[in-house]
Order: C-alpha cells, then structure tokens, then sequence
C-alpha cells in the first residue's frame, strides 16, 4: 500500500500535538479515526513511529527519521501548492487571530474596518486570551505574543516593540503625591498581574539592580482591567505603550518616575504552525498589522 498525504499530516499532527485528542481537534476527525489512521501507516511501514502509553507518546528512532521526510515533504507540497494559488486568486479563507485582550482592543480592533475593505473574502475571527494560547487547541492561525518566546516548536515572525511606562491618573497623584524614587513605591498603592508574576517586574533603576519586583495591592489577570483601574485612580501602575500611548497624550494617564526609566521594550511576535512558505491570507494580514505598528 502506498503512502499518501493524509498519512504525513495525520502523522505530523499528533507529534506537534502531543496527544492523539489534540490533534483529533486539529484535524477535525474523531480520537479513534486517527488512531486508527496512524496504526495503518505504522503498518504500511512496517515499524513502530510512536511508543503509546496512557500518558504520553514519544517517537522512536524509526519515527524521529520518518518525521524529517514527512516534514519535508510536506512543505514542498505546500510550497507548489501556495505558489499555484497565488498566481490564480485573491486572498480568501477563515483567518483565527488570537491576542491578549489589550493588544486585540488597542491595535487590531481599529484596524479591522480597513483590513475587511482590502480583503473582503477572509472571513475574520478574533479571539482574546490574556493567558498563552495554544494554537492546535484553539484553532489558531496566528497569536499575537507579547515578550520573550519560550515555545520552540512555534515559528516566530517579529512585528514591532513597545516600551513599558510605570503610570497613574492626575487624580491618583493629587491624593497621594508623586513618587521620586523607586523607593518611594513602597508607600503607594501598586497595581499589577495576578498570575504572572513578569508582569510585576518593574524596569526601574534603583540601588539594589536594573528592575523592581513590586507587590500588588490590587492585582488582575488583563492589562486592560489594570489600565481601567489607573483610569480610575485606583493606584500605580506600568503597562506597555501600545495600551496607554492615547491616554498619555490625553493627560489622562501620566508618567512617574521617568528619570529611572531603563527604557526596556517588550518585543510583539506574530507565531504560528507552518514549515514553509505562509498562506497568503495569514502573510497580508501580518504585512498589513505589521505596518500599523
């Protein structure tokens, strides 16, 4: 019998899926017809590619070698594919675009109305999770990431950065008064992440380094609550420029402790699954969003 695609993507699917479930909710097939998918490729190759135990799977050296091909292969049927398709149609196709509640709000939401006139046949979906999503799960195209990458199994394509700004609203600071050192945040009220604790690093100049580990008084999960929070008066806060540049402009937020200030930029990445040349709907949509930031 031979080997068709089906086989490959079957195959490669439940290893960058880790578990037969998830690559079953990928590939839009129920548990057992892949299982069953990828007993009968094991058999057309008469090896074992994965070992299966109720908790996990991993691949055999036979399947380490078998996954290198199939990857390649693959690739290069997508290449002539997308090279073909290209030359013959506009961008078109369901585009999930998934991002922390702020960064969605702030810099894609305005954008939307824009995008949709330059490529009427994508068929949007956007979702927001403040937690990192995962892509085979959730069935996403792209996440839009914001920080350090830690998932190697992600391609990456950088799209912009964005500097950290500690803040708090004129009213805040009519009561309470204006920190002039790091120091002096001891005796504010600070608001920060629950949950994530990076996000309570601080990149402030001080005696003892280069960054601050602050204790919220009032922690949420969604920089835009936190943002919302500051609005209100509510205390001292630092969220990225992307989220607050408006309402600095606008006096409505304002700037401490400027001069201590490290200047650090959160780096945004654009991460999705593919191993060759990307879908021309995902790649307009990162060209566009990328020229808007």
């Amino acid at each position: 019998m031979d080997i068709n695609s089906d086989d490959l993507k079957i195959f490669v699917a439940v290893v960058d899926s880790g578990t037969l479930s998830a690559a079953s909710v990928h590939l839009g097939q129920t548990t057992s017809g892949v299982s069953r998918a990828l007993a009968r490729l094991e058999e057309k190759l008469a090896t074992t590619l994965l070992t299966r135990t109720t908790r996990r799977m991993e691949l055999t050296e036979e399947g380490h070698l078998f996954l290198e091909q199939a990857r390649a292969i693959l690739a290069a049927m997508e290449e002539a594919e997308e090279t073909i398709r290209i030359r013959r149609q506009k961008p078109a196709g369901r585009l999930c675009v998934d991002a922390a509640s702020p960064f969605m709000l702030h810099c894609v939401v305005p954008h939307v109305a824009e995008f949709r006139a330059l490529y009427p046949d994508i068929r949007l979906e956007l979702t927001s999770n403040d937690q990192i999503a995962d892509l085979i799960e959730h069935r996403t195209d792209i996440a839009i990431r914001i920080g350090a990458l830690s998932d190697s199994t992600l391609h990456a394509r950088a799209l912009s950065s964005s500097p950290l700004h500690v803040l708090a609203s004129p009213a805040y600071l009519a009561r309470h008064g204006e920190p002039a050192t790091p120091e002096d945040l001891a005796r504010h009220e600070l608001l920060g992440f629950a949950q994530y604790e990076l996000g309570n690093v601080w990149p402030l100049r001080h005696a003892a380094g280069n960054s601050l580990q602050v204790t919220p008084a009032l922690a949420a999960s969604s920089g835009e609550t936190l943002r919302q929070l500051a609005l209100a008066g509510q205390g001292i806060v630092c969220l990225s420029d992307f989220m607050t540049r408006a309402d600095i402009a606008a006096g409505r937020l304002v700037k401490v402790l400027e001069q201590h200030s490290t200047g650090f930029r959160q780096q945004i990445h654009a991460v999705y699954y593919r191993n060759t040349q990307l879908s021309q709907r995902i790649s307009c949509f990162l060209e566009f969003l990328q020229k808007k930031l």
